[in-house]
């Protein structure tokens, strides 16, 4: 759909450009935007390296687990029918942890391990219900919640936004970080309320058949 969509805004930009005879500055526009990218993707790449070496210190360091010990609280309040010890429990709890950190990046290789544990886990709860109540590919609350908590995503350090504000010229590109805390803040808390509200009403439902 993307590949459409791009595809789509590419060719009217032509046709626009020709049609009103500024089809040079559509291509000058488009050279400039290619050097631009290259220099932004090189100045991300440095940032995230430097906060992906960080992390890899905090987890090497044993920091990470601590921090993974004191989500533990907020982790059973968000999935109480996850079991205790389930290894979904760390990939989500590193996932909050680099988002938390601005590194949006860095948590998408987590995200995916918890995805893929908490898959696991709704297939067997699946094998031991009837089929009828948990047909296959069933999303489960779980995951329901950690996605839509994923994408709401709480950041104290927004370091994508502090790369592209640096890269075009902001006198202060740490000053978004106040108003990124509170937004993401707001974006969460509503997340978890709007879960909490979903699965308690997929309950009932269940508890009907």
């Amino acid at each position: 759909m993307l590949n459409y969509l791009w595809a789509s805004m590419i060719i009217i930009s032509i046709l626009v450009g020709s049609l009103n005879g500024r089809i040079a500055e559509v291509g000058a526009a488009a050279l400039d935007s290619s050097k631009e990218a290259v220099t932004l993707c090189i100045t991300m790449l440095g940032i995230m390296s430097l906060w992906m070496g960080l992390m890899r210190i905090a987890k090497t360091s044993g920091l990470i687990d601590k921090l993974s010990s004191l989500l533990s609280p907020v982790l059973r309040f968000l999935f109480p029918d996850i079991p205790a010890g389930h290894p979904s429990l760390e990939y989500i709890a590193s996932n909050l942890i680099a988002n938390i950190l601005g590194l949006g990046w860095a948590a998408t290789p987590f995200g995916l391990k918890a995805m893929k544990e908490l898959a696991a886990l709704e297939d067997e709860r699946r094998r031991l219900s009837s089929p009828f109540r948990r047909p296959a590919g069933y999303a489960g609350n779980e995951m329901c919640t950690f996605l839509i908590i994923n994408i709401s995503s709480l950041q104290l350090i927004p370091v994508n936004l502090i790369a592209y504000r640096s890269q075009y010229g902001s006198a202060n590109p740490s000053a978004i970080i106040a108003p990124a805390i509170l937004a993401t803040a707001v974006s969460t808390g509503t997340a978890i309320v709007f879960c909490k509200i979903m699965n308690h009403g997929r309950q009932g439902r269940r508890g009907g058949l």
